[in-house]
């Protein structure tokens, strides 16, 4: 019973593995541009037997650090008979979206990216498991024959176009489509990376060293001989390739689609002063609307429609030009003005006597009468 119960235990947590691999987010974060090329290095000695080639790729922070390089390492399989499937970047349509790496009975598709070291766009040709061991191919992995003798050494005929792309799709990316095998590999079990794997990323993400706005393109360590060993003296640095490269300088504004928003309400602030002062118009009236009085008001006493001036302008407009307007007509005439406004009120007198022009005079002593 307690032999039961000891094999019962780590077939459940397996299948506890299994079913998180199963839940495992295989699409990661979507960014607007396209990472780096594919740094050039060398492949570090297989440490030990069981070891399987996991290649090197760009991943992203979710922050201003923008993409960062994750060494290529020798990992040990989770299990006998599990092969990797490498991570790639893909274009989605709105961005490009972050493929995570997994185990798998076979390898699935990885966008068509030639990593090297067996991993030339489609399948694994760096060896191939055998009677629960794995072979090594000597003609794509670097292997010390002294200390790993399950080796053979195969030619790899490589029909694909060797680059240095590290995605899919896109503006320059790789045009590779899964077949219909790969497309069935894609629902078969898969297990997440495992802990060392994990840890191996992480520590990549902290090194400011292997951010690529850092080492423009040519990390300070391209792969490593274990996870995790950026220290160590096996550990290869990238190669320069004369080309560096230099990231966007609006890389925050463009990352994320939920940026996109906050331009909405800039937009938005164009018309709330016209139509709605809710919610987010309202600052943008504070500093622009309230300064901006005095201007409407200017123009509003130069020609404005009659309908308008009964409401509030009157006022303004009577403490402006039109009061000052009349006081300045009576003082170099002030005669002038009496007569027009005696003339108004009594039309009757100034018609039957239009003849008496030089006798101003006495038509105004002729009133009382």
């Amino acid at each position: 019973m307690s032999i039961t119960r000891f094999v019962r235990t780590p077939l459940f947590a397996l299948v506890l593995l299994v079913m998180s691999a199963a839940a495992y987010a295989q699409i990661g974060v979507s960014i607007s541009f396209a990472p780096p090329e594919l740094p050039v290095y060398e492949q570090p000695l297989c440490p030990e037997d069981g070891y399987l080639w996991t290649p090197g790729y760009w991943a992203y922070a979710a922050d201003d650090d923008g993409y960062y390089w994750v060494p290529g390492t020798w990992v040990m399989a989770p299990e006998p008979g599990l092969l990797w499937t490498p991570a790639y970047w893909g274009w989605g349509g709105n961005g490009y979206v972050f493929y995570n790496g997994y185990w798998g009975q076979q390898v699935g598709f990885y966008g068509g990216v030639s990593y090297g070291y067996g991993y030339y766009g489609d399948g694994y040709q760096g060896g191939r498991w055998q009677g629960g061991q794995f072979y090594y191919n000597r003609s794509a992995s670097n292997v010390n024959v002294t200390n790993i003798h399950n080796v053979y050494n195969t030619t790899v005929i490589n029909n694909t176009t060797i680059n240095r792309v590290s995605y899919n799709g896109g503006s320059g990316g790789i045009s590779a489509r899964p077949s219909p095998q790969q497309e069935a590999v894609a629902h078969e079990r898969h297990i997440a990376p495992v802990a060392a794997q994990t840890q191996h990323e992480q520590a990549a993400r902290t090194n400011p060293e292997q951010r690529a706005s850092v080492n423009h393109g040519t990390p300070a360590v391209a792969a490593t001989p274990k996870p995790g060993a950026f220290s160590d003296h096996a550990a290869v640095h990238a190669t320069p390739t004369g080309k560096p490269y230099n990231a966007p300088v609006n890389r925050a504004a463009v990352q994320p689609p939920a940026n996109t928003p906050a331009a909405r309400p800039e937009n938005n602030a164009a018309h709330s002063g016209r139509s709605v002062p809710n919610t987010q118009p309202e600052p943008n009236r504070a500093p622009v609307a309230r300064p901006n009085q005095p201007e409407p008001n200017r123009p509003a006493p130069n020609r404005n429609e009659p309908a308008q001036r009964p409401l509030a302008p009157p006022p303004s407009e009577r403490s402006q030009p039109q009061h000052t307007a009349p006081p300045s007509q009576p003082r170099p005439a002030v005669q002038q003005p009496q007569q027009h406004q005696q003339q108004r009120p009594q039309p009757a007198p100034v018609k039957p006597e239009p003849k008496k022009s030089n006798e101003e005079k006495p038509k105004q002593n002729e009133k009382p009468q």
